[in-house]
């Protein structure tokens, strides 16, 4: 199974779309599937549902983070390297569907407005229809499955 498969099944799941990223590498990452659900649980519905950056980007930041990310404060070098390659990554993901923005890809759907409401839709067929989310998660996966 492709890393894009096992985003695509943990978010019909119902996981978010950061957690479906980064619970699609978290084997392979050293981590557990607990650990790696709670690290990106904040990210869905483009950070905590505020529309803002796509969940799906935001997982891509945290794979490349855990799998080459820096530790050391005083690594300028290595900082500016990583710092290059999320730029990178947001590009790839930006040329692919024309902005990072959660509500701005919801709202090129069927989507009109980007609702911002806390709570999340139930996952129905209907949810499935509207939203470009399962494509997104696959596309942040096959975008970084490329990094590795």
């Amino acid at each position: 199974m492709t890393h894009a498969e096992k985003a695509r099944g943990l978010f019909k799941e119902g996981y978010n779309c950061a957690q479906a990223v980064v619970g699609a590498f978290a084997e392979e990452l050293g981590i557990d599937k607990e650990t790696a659900m709670k690290i990106a649980s904040s990210f869905g519905g483009g950070m905590g549902r505020l529309r803002e950056v796509c969940g799906s980007v935001t997982g891509m930041f945290i794979v490349a983070g855990l799998m080459d990310g820096y530790s050391d404060p005083k690594a300028k070098e290595e900082k500016a390297e990583h710092y290059k390659r999320i730029q990178q990554l947001a590009a790839a993901f930006k040329e692919e569907n024309g902005s990072i923005i959660c509500r701005e890809l919801l709202e090129k759907g069927t989507q009109k407005q980007a609702d911002t409401n806390p709570t999340p839709e139930a996952r129905t067929t209907e949810y499935y229809k509207k939203r470009p989310c399962v494509e997104l998660v696959m596309q942040a996966a096959e975008i970084i499955e490329k990094y590795k």
